[in-house]
């Protein structure tokens, strides 16, 4: 895509999906559990299993912490959020698994209670992505995790949700709440040569509003 604009956002803050950012390739490695984070606590859940349980699934709340930080200024525990997506219907919780992020009312609780401007789109083409990004936008993209690596084989596109946050000619800048530290966790540049075989073409775009409390 050598003729996209050059555009990067003002810095938009990270979170990672779990509270401690630096230990995200230990825990996905097997090599910690995700109960014995110590940060556990700054989730908002109410037990170490609860955040066990939550955190391989709050991509969708990190990208959503993002963006009320970078236009509201603070931005609630990533548990507490995804408790009240479950109540709007942005998730189903089940006993073992939870089935969402659900786009369209994800982005009706994003506009309803936050004040943002949020559309899902089961149809969002990368070649669109640049103008998004440089009429101020960020966007919640639906990427194999493995897009963390960059994986040459990924088995499928989609299944985790990653923050696009600025675009130039030859890469889409990423925020990844489940990238590795020091590589693609914070405006990891992601070719876009290789986004097709890792992106599903779907999202949520969002954009700032009148912040609602």
């Amino acid at each position: 895509m050598s003729d996209a604009p050059v555009f990067l956002t003002r810095p938009v803050p990270y979170y990672a999906q779990w509270e401690s950012a630096a230990l995200v390739p230990d825990i996905i490695g097997g090599t910690l559990s995700a109960a014995d984070d110590p940060l556990w606590q700054r989730s908002g859940a109410a037990s170490r299993e609860e955040y066990a349980f939550w955190s391989w699934r709050l991509c969708g709340m990190a990208c959503l912490r993002m963006a009320l930080e970078h236009w509201g200024g603070t931005a609630p525990p990533a548990v507490t959020l995804a408790e009240e997506c479950v109540e709007a219907g942005a998730y189903v919780r089940h006993p073992d698994r939870v089935d969402g992020l659900i786009y369209a009312p994800f982005a009706a609780y994003a506009r309803r209670r936050w004040g943002l401007f949020a559309e899902s789109r089961p149809r969002l083409p990368a070649e669109e992505l640049p103008e998004h990004l440089a009429a101020g936008r960020l966007a919640m993209l639906s990427v194999h995790p493995s897009l963390r690596t960059l994986d040459p084989r990924p088995p499928h596109r989609g299944g985790h949700l990653v923050l696009a946050v600025g675009a130039t000619p030859d890469h889409l800048l990423v925020h990844n709440p489940s990238g590795f530290p020091d590589a693609s966790q914070r405006f990891a540049e992601v070719p876009w040569a290789d986004l097709g075989r890792f992106y599903a073409e779907r999202g949520v775009l969002l954009g700032p509003g009148e912040r609602r409390s």
